[in-house]
């Protein structure tokens, strides 16, 4: 078997866990059967129907590039498709070198068939499971298609910050403790700091001058921060988090934004927060932000040698830097 330069950017674990998704999924939806819930209609030919059922009459070429389709492939289908009495082709009113074809009235009715059974299909796969299950696999498949649809654009505009939910503190901890230790090789000593920071939020936080923020993208949590108490006159930022999913969302500056928002609201003449030279990210954001770093040491933690930076910011009137 050759392996490709790309194939040794990524770890064979990886590669091998989504094959067997791949695997299993297609098996579960029958995919490998040829012909699509009992019907004679194979996946790209129901793909196909579904296209021009929903989006109506189509330049033959606008479709193949919709779908990636060979062209030679396309025109076999169609040409299947039309000796049925399914599809009409014509030729386009703005350029007599393309053609279009739509849906007739059995093709209507066929797709009709197809789209019924997939439909009582999917619901026998989602019946067995509870709603929270079934809005947590919806949620799964998003962040699926996020993370692998480079094409596509993310809407900065659906981020939503919110309070926890019963459970989203456990997920905070969870996540640091993950993501910390997949890009920067950090220990379970993080992942103690982290549930210690969380803890002491939840047993003894004033809700008037402390408060968390979970970040939601399409159902899912993507991100958190905490503002905590420092003194008085001093307020902390702790626990910024962004999924990797979700960077290049502004996530992480909404969530600078609303801490500082509310840091000022409460009274607060500064915040503070302690970062490592390592998390490039969140230092930008910080910056942005209107932080400046006012201390930096060299340190031993969660084992790996990291340079410890403390960014301070001055609260004024509307968030503003203080004068």
């Amino acid at each position: 078997m050759t392996i490709s330069a790309a194939d040794d950017l990524v770890e064979a674990r990886h590669i091998d866990a989504v094959r067997a998704f791949n695997r299993r999924y297609t098996r579960i939806i029958g995919v490998l059967q040829g012909e699509m819930l009992g019907t004679e209609y194979s996946l790209t030919e129901g793909r196909i129907l579904f296209e021009l059922a929903n989006f109506g009459a189509a330049e033959v070429v606008d479709l193949r590039l919709e779908l990636d389709l060979d062209a030679g492939y396309l025109s076999r289908i169609l040409a299947r498709f039309e000796e049925r009495g399914m599809v009409a082709r014509r030729r386009s009113d703005t350029d007599g070198r393309r053609q279009v074809v739509e849906l007739t009235e059995a093709g209507r009715a066929a797709f009709e068939v197809l789209n019924q059974r997939t439909q009582e299909q999917i619901s026998g796969l989602l019946v067995p499971h509870s709603p929270g299950v079934r809005t947590r696999l919806v949620g799964a498949m998003r962040t699926i298609e996020r993370i692998l649809d480079t094409d596509s654009e993310a809407d900065p505009a659906g981020v939503l910050l919110r309070a926890p939910r019963p459970g989203e503190h456990g997920w905070v901890i969870q996540r640091n403790a993950e993501l910390y230790a997949e890009e920067f090789g950090w220990n379970g000593e993080y992942e103690a700091l982290a549930a210690k920071i969380v803890a002491d939020w939840m047993n003894s936080h004033d809700p008037q001058r402390e408060r968390a923020w979970i970040a939601e993208y399409d159902g899912e949590p993507v991100g958190c921060v905490y503002c905590m108490r420092e003194d008085d006159d001093t307020a902390r930022l702790r626990l910024l988090l962004v999924e990797p999913s979700a960077r290049g969302l502004g996530v992480g500056s909404a969530l600078v934004d609303e801490c500082l928002r509310f840091a000022t609201e409460a009274g607060y003449s500064e915040m503070v927060l302690w970062t490592n030279s390592v998390l490039t990210a969140a230092r930008h954001i910080y910056e942005r932000a209107g932080f400046t770093l006012a201390e930096s040491n060299p340190h031993h933690s969660f084992g790996v040698d990291l340079i410890g930076q403390t960014w301070r910011r001055p609260l004024g009137p509307d968030g503003e830097p203080g004068r």
